[in-house]
């Protein structure tokens, strides 16, 4: 866990409530049938982690700093607005799914732990040291376990799971058609590679760019481990049940009679650890993204707020974050808000990453290959199509 830091930690990080409620809707819906698909997505994850990392451990500086200095302010408010509606409608979701898990697991009203998860997020953000909260996120990605013991709890049928994952299948069904898409469109999000970036510029010690980059794909294969046994989880019980979900909570709690109890409280606290994981990194994006338009100091290393307004923008995002979840809008609702600001947005910031990668004043000699950057650019297309074609299914 020493060795692998930040690109475990960012590869987590996507594997926040959104994308396991994806997951989980998909597993109820098709069952195993989309297993190969889910497997598929590591490369994508892997090409774009990869190039976050190889900018982050050469310019040792954050991506919106880098878009500031490369392409002016009028460009970098462009990418300000391209990520941060996305970031700041998902923090706000994830937290609501955050307190929805502890109220699953505790039997208690989610509005209750809305405040304290939020406060308990500044405070890690505000008192801890950059090593420091790393290494508290390390640790809590290591929670991500629980949907493995979750998937074998549920007792699947480990021939038909193995056949459905290695031999790829096309059905023209509805269901398998809006998973298909649905799995595709939230595979990448543009706080993910924006926080590589960041990680690597607050490192100590200067990483080498092929270690780095073997980091990120390391943790890219992570997310999709665990993708993976979040669909075998729920297709093994939900969709071999027929039984429909909206939310990664409905899935934890419809789990209880189908599964047991052992499968509905690992669920649920996965999707805890997925929130609390995915929290920290949201709301040091987010301030990342104001301190950097306004040309304040940026990092976690300072010793108290005085040092840096950016503790207090860190604030003021949870703050926002947890007045949203307040509303009367339903965690799913905000979610589908938040994809369609993603839509839009992710691979607008995403090609801005690729052209720095490829730009010759801002990489030097360590600029990424014609090969990886065209790579690169297929999955900026391909996540337009595909989320273009979820929202329009949707």
């Amino acid at each position: 866990m020493r060795t692998l830091g930040p690109g475990i930690v960012a590869g987590a990080s996507d594997n926040d409530p959104t994308t396991v409620a994806t997951v989980a809707v998909v597993g109820s819906t098709t069952a195993y049938a989309l297993g190969w698909l889910a497997l598929l997505i590591f490369p994508m994850l892997a090409i774009v982690q990869a190039i976050a990392a190889r900018v982050g451990a050469v310019t040792r500086r954050g991506l919106d700093e880098l878009v500031l200095s490369r392409f002016g302010r009028g460009w970098a408010r462009l990418f300000l607005i391209s990520v941060l509606p996305v970031s700041v409608l998902t923090l706000a979701a994830d937290l609501k799914a955050g307190a929805a898990a502890l109220g699953l697991l505790s039997g208690i009203d989610l509005r209750w732990f809305i405040v304290p998860l939020g406060a308990s997020v500044v405070a890690l953000l505000l008192l801890g040291t950059y090593g420091q909260v790393r290494r508290v996120l390390q640790v809590v990605s290591l929670a991500f376990l629980a949907y493995v013991f979750a998937a074998f709890a549920a007792r699947p049928d480990w021939g038909t799971v193995l056949r459905d994952s290695l031999q790829p299948s096309f059905h023209s069904g509805g269901d398998y058609t809006r998973g298909a898409l649905a799995l595709l469109g939230t595979t990448l999000t543009s706080y993910v590679y924006l926080w590589e970036t960041i990680e690597l510029s607050e490192e100590r010690r200067e990483q080498p760019p092929r270690r780095a980059q073997l980091d990120a794909v390391v943790g890219a294969f992570f997310v999709v481990v665990v993708f993976w046994f979040i669909l075998v989880a729920t297709g093994a019980t939900l969709g071999l049940h027929h039984h429909r979900v909206q939310t990664a909570e409905d899935a934890a709690r419809a789990l209880r009679p189908i599964a047991g109890q052992a499968a509905s409280v690992l669920f649920g606290a996965g999707l805890l650890a997925s929130a609390a994981l995915a929290l920290p990194v949201l709301a040091t994006t987010t301030a990342h993204l104001l301190s950097a338009e306004r040309g304040w100091r940026r990092t976690l290393s300072a010793r108290s707020v005085r040092d840096s307004p950016f503790y207090l923008a860190i604030t003021a995002t949870v703050a926002i974050g947890a007045a949203i979840s307040f509303l009367h809008v339903s965690a799913i609702h905000l979610l589908f808000v938040a994809s369609i600001a993603g839509a839009v947005g992710t691979p607008l910031s995403l090609v801005f990453m690729l052209l720095l990668a490829r730009d010759r004043a801002t990489m030097g000699a360590g600029r990424i290959s014609r090969r990886l950057a065209g790579a690169g650019f297929a999955v900026a297309v391909a996540v337009v199509v595909f989320g273009g074609a979820a929202l329009a299914s949707s």
